[in-house]
């Protein structure tokens, strides 16, 4: 595969992949990339780094979204408080019940508009689920009637402190990494941007960790990566 430049970028595609990848894929700042580009003797400016997250984290969302397998008919929905700016916002999110991230939405409210909105968001992608797993929050169950094609499926309430609603809640601990390590996300959208390519990435290496033999492990890891090449190559 020729190793191209994109257009009015002078890093080849497999640095600013390699750059990408580190940066969604693990609880990095944008300093820690800067130095482990500088060990294999690449200089980049956080200029640089930025303009790459701008151009390409929404074009690769896109076409991961489009790649990943079809996905599950029963969602687990939960929604956590981030600091956007110094300002609370709500992130909303959806997984599957295999535990693969649906989609995400930030959010400055948590109310029935904002619930509606979130479900509006999953079914422009995905088909209408059998059963919805929410915790108590009222807003889900006030959204869901306003939504007539919704009407029709089992809404299951659980308890969030008793662990009930684990996959997605597990599902929020990679970005409070990243939250941490960022000191915080400055701008809404920005931090939507990041938050949804860092969760197509979560689904494209969520088998790498499991109790599954290594050679095994490998395969899928391989596998992803050649994946993310071949994404890189398409939006650039």
């Amino acid at each position: 595969m020729i190793d191209r430049k994109p257009y009015r970028h002078r890093f080849p595609l497999s640095i600013i992949g390699y750059a990408l990848r580190l940066y969604h894929r693990f609880p990095l700042s944008q300093s820690d990339v800067q130095e482990l580009l500088h060990e294999r003797g690449i200089q980049v400016s956080h200029e640089t780094l930025r303009q790459w997250n701008i151009k390409f984290a929404p074009l690769l969302t896109e076409e991961l979204r489009h790649r990943e397998p079809r996905r599950g008919s029963r969602w687990h929905l939960d929604e956590v408080c981030v600091k956007v700016g110094g300002i609370k916002h709500w992130l909303w999110r959806a997984v599957d019940e295999d535990g693969a991230v649906l989609d995400i939405l930030l959010q400055e409210h948590r109310d029935t508009r904002a619930a509606r909105s979130f479900f509006v968001h999953l079914l422009r992608e995905y088909d209408v689920p059998e059963v919805i797993h929410t915790d108590k929050l009222w807003s889900y169950g006030a959204a869901l009637r306003e939504l007539p094609v919704l009407h029709a499926v089992e809404h299951v309430q659980v308890v969030s402190t008793a662990r009930c609603n684990n996959l997605v809640e597990q599902s929020h601990r990679p970005t409070r990494q990243h939250e941490r390590q960022k000191l915080g996300f400055k701008r809404r959208r920005r931090a939507q941007e990041f938050l949804a390519l860092h969760a197509r990435v979560s689904n494209l290496h969520r088998h790498a960790r499991t109790t599954v033999p290594a050679a095994l492990r490998r395969s899928r890891q391989s596998a992803a990566l050649l994946l993310w090449r071949e994404v890189m190559q398409q939006v650039a």
